[in-house]
């Protein structure tokens, strides 16, 4: 089964809309495809604020995962998060998440990126664990604050 990484353009709009929509029914986040659609057209369209990728064949994506670009002093330039990474149920378990974390930094570092930051929720074993075999690690003296505008 392929992982291959494809950057989504805005023809894979639909596709992708069916990905997000599942991920967030499944994670309970609160949204509609409104937000949604608005939230992801800029980044198809190549706004220069972040990218998404479909996971395995273009035409039937397993999955995608969307990164955000920023900027740190602190780890020398251009960093990123992963803003989402969702696998389809039916295939997870079969370690495409792992192979997708441990590819994505590579292609990303040869566009510049100095480091790639995630979000998990504490009580996530299974989550948790996957980022750590992909080497992500957790930094214990600081913890995500967000204020909604």
């Amino acid at each position: 089964m392929s992982t291959a990484l494809h950057l989504a353009r805005s023809e894979d709009l639909d596709r992708l809309m069916t990905l997000v929509t599942a991920f967030h029914t499944e994670a309970n986040l609160q949204g509609t495809n409104e937000s949604r659609r608005d939230a992801l057209l800029p980044l198809l369209q190549g706004i220069p604020h972040g990218c998404v990728y479909l996971i395995g064949p273009a035409r039937a994506p397993l999955g995608y995962v969307v990164v955000s670009f920023g900027w740190s002093v602190e780890f020398g330039g251009m960093d990123g998060f992963v803003d989402e990474i969702y696998i389809r149920p039916a295939v997870r378990g079969r370690g495409i998440a792992t192979d997708v974390l441990n590819e994505l930094p590579k292609a990303l570092s040869a566009a510049g990126l100095k480091a790639l930051h995630l979000e998990v929720d504490r009580n996530n074993e299974a989550a948790r664990r996957l980022y750590l075999r992909s080497r992500f690690e957790p930094r214990e003296n600081y913890m995500l604050m967000t204020k909604h505008l």
